[in-house]
């Protein structure tokens, strides 16, 4: 689309065109005009939509540049780097001398950034903390916020910032709110439906051109790492059909962990290169395929060569590998073998699976959790120790009903239909 679609001011179509964006892309067709109207809004996007350029092409044009001592706009955002990025983007595209903008760093001197606020400036940028800190010094006025902007939201809830957030945003009043995230989930919610109720909720889901072959895939979206231990056990439980099973996981610790959670026969559950002498273990994936009783294998992602996974009709992604290459290593389809992938993710893993599905070119099928399935809930109290835990998940959220299904495969059922037809 022409970037004459953005109807963008004069002074800022030449500047974009001046820095080589001679197009728009779909989301900023569908977020720029809400936000230059003053709407309140809630954007879903993958990295690389023009997120960030959207709303900073927002608040330029409509920013009433004046005198006024207090900032107009403050933009929260979930570390150093994000926001230094996030400051020279509104520098880079404004060319204009006279916005005052101003990145208050963690590792700055706080008297030093609350002399320059007083100063006066037009756009503060920081992290939730920070700002929460300046602002209870009256370092920080809200007083004259028209503009709250959170960037790239799902990283700041999963640093655990929410309550900041929230504190920051009721004490703005009345103000136009714009949150950026890579996917919608519950704990997005928590954090802003206090003070986004009304909010428009506008999602585009972009995708690779090129869709990459790869064996079949599941999704399983879970609450916590708890809920996924209960699922594999209760996947696992049919040993007719996960007779031979690789599991991945992103540490050495997690899959000792884990192979003391499983419940399983003595020998039938393995790692590969165990953390301790005496687990219970091979050094080579083909000692695990030779060995009968042994039809579980656990692998640590980190310091693991690329693998021969040859033979294993089934593979657990039991957490999301910290690259996506490696993910795909484990499912692009290089036989005629049949294979079936399964991963499970939390809430906070979404965005790591958002990244791995533009790299597939084409989204994951997600499976409802089986009926059967027991959901861990955690008390209060252990949710809050557990707010930061990247790999603990959230609370549970229901399914929309535009994603909902009408029927729901027990555990292990979708394996049985897949194994009883490979084998007519």
């Amino acid at each position: 689309m022409s970037l004459d679609k953005l109807k963008l001011s004069k002074r800022l179509h030449v500047s974009m065109n001046d820095l080589g964006y001679f197009s728009a892309k779909e989301f900023q067709l569908k977020t720029l005009s809400r936000i230059i109207g003053g709407h309140s809004i809630i954007g879903i996007a993958p990295e690389g939509a023009g997120k960030t350029t959207t709303y900073v092409l927002g608040v330029l044009m409509r920013l009433k540049y004046t005198q006024d001592e207090a900032p107009k706009v403050l933009i929260l955002a979930p570390n150093e780097e994000r926001i230094t990025e996030i400051v020279d983007r509104f520098i880079t595209i404004s060319k204009n001398r006279e916005l005052h903008i101003m990145g208050l760093k963690t590792s700055g001197s706080m008297e030093e950034e609350i002399e320059n606020l007083v100063r006066g400036v037009d756009i503060v940028v920081a992290t939730p903390n920070r700002a929460r800190a300046i602002y209870l010094k009256l370092g920080l006025n809200l007083n004259r916020i028209q503009t709250f902007i959170i960037d790239d939201a799902d990283e700041i809830v999963k640093q655990g910032m929410q309550t900041p957030v929230r504190e920051l945003a009721q004490s703005c009043g009345k103000v136009q709110y714009v949150a950026f995230s890579t996917v919608e989930h519950e704990k997005l919610h928590l954090m802003i439906d206090d003070f986004m109720p009304l909010a428009t909720t506008i999602e585009v889901d972009e995708l690779g051109e090129n869709a990459v072959e790869t064996h079949e895939l599941l999704l399983y979206q879970v609450p916590n790492f708890t809920t996924k231990i209960n699922l594999l056990n209760l996947l696992l439980r049919d040993d007719e059909v996960f007779d031979k099973v690789v599991v991945f996981v992103n540490s050495r610790l997690t899959a000792q962990k884990l192979s003391e959670s499983l419940h399983a026969k003595k020998g039938e559950v393995a790692v590969l290169h165990p953390l301790f002498f005496d687990d219970a273990g091979v050094d080579d994936v083909n000692d695990f395929k030779q060995i009968p009783e042994c039809r579980v294998l656990i692998i640590a992602n980190e310091n693991t060569d690329v693998l021969d996974l040859s033979g294993i009709p089934f593979i657990f992604h039991f957490e999301i590998p910290e690259s996506r290459e490696v993910f795909l290593q484990h499912v692009v389809k290089n036989t005629d073998e049949e294979v079936l992938a399964i991963t499970f993710a939390t809430d906070i893993e979404l965005p790591e699976v958002k990244k791995i599905e533009q790299a597939l070119g084409s989204k994951i099928p997600t499976m409802p959790l089986p009926d059967d399935l027991i959901i861990y809930q955690p008390s209060n109290t252990q949710k809050e120790k557990n707010e930061v835990d990247e790999s603990r998940g959230g609370a549970f959220h229901k399914k929309k009903e535009s994603n909902s299904k009408t029927y729901n495969y027990g555990g292990g059922e979708k394996a049985k239909m897949k194994m009883k037809n490979k084998k007519r």
